[in-house]
């Protein structure tokens, strides 16, 4: 029950197991989408004093692109912390962070691309290279089990309140931003959430066709 296909297994629980028995299978576009993951994070790290890391390489991959590519997510996410530290100098800064949402969905965890948490609110940003479909954050499930990882980590050290999401799609220039409260999100989890996943796990509740499949 993975975060990057909760959009489908939420819409239809029993498909996740009927997906268990396919070949785990890539795509040239998969492959290009990690190789454009690896150096954006290497950006990131680099501007946050990370200098004793090996820069990636891109392979067979048009290096030119990546590179224009990952310097404007790198710009975008570094304004974002440049601006946040103006008035939180101590906001936790976290690339690639691995997010536990197991409270919610079986063994259920991910990788956020960034996390920013400064006072009362936390900011997931999610870094997506592909090109064919503009990816919205609004109520996007998988950015909502990375919030719900990431309030796991912080709800204890800070009283957050505000949850704010952003995919940023260079290639199509999408940048898709959306804000919910953190009772909103546990809402969610308890009540839409929580019981799909069960649901999925054991490959029980009601088929959905649609444009999820």
């Amino acid at each position: 029950l993975s975060a990057s296909s909760a959009h489908r297994w939420l819409a239809c629980p029993p498909s996740a197991m009927l997906e268990k028995e396919l070949p785990d299978e890539t795509t040239v576009y998969a492959e290009e989408g990690s190789v454009a993951h690896e150096v954006a994070e290497y950006k990131v790290r680099w501007y946050l004093g990370e200098r004793d890391i090996p820069m990636p390489s891109t392979g067979n991959f048009n290096a030119e692109e990546i590179d224009r590519y990952t310097d404007s997510y790198a710009y975008y996410v570094t304004d974002k912390i440049e601006t946040i530290r103006k008035s939180c100098p101590d906001a936790v800064v976290l690339v690639e962070q691995r997010l536990d949402f197991s409270n919610y969905v079986e063994d259920g965890f991910g990788t956020g691309d960034l996390v920013i948490v400064a006072d009362d609110v936390i900011q997931v940003i999610d870094f997506k290279y592909g090109k064919g479909v503009a990816v919205s954050a609004e109520h996007n499930p998988q950015m909502m089990l990375y919030a719900l990882g990431a309030l796991e980590m912080f709800s204890i050290l800070y009283d957050i309140n505000e949850i704010q999401m952003v995919i940023f799609q260079p290639r199509i220039e999408n940048i898709s931003e959306f804000s919910m409260s953190v009772s909103d999100l546990l809402d969610w989890a308890e009540n839409e959430l929580k019981p799909k996943a069960e649901l999925a796990a054991k490959g029980e509740g009601e088929f959905c066709a649609g444009e999820h499949c």
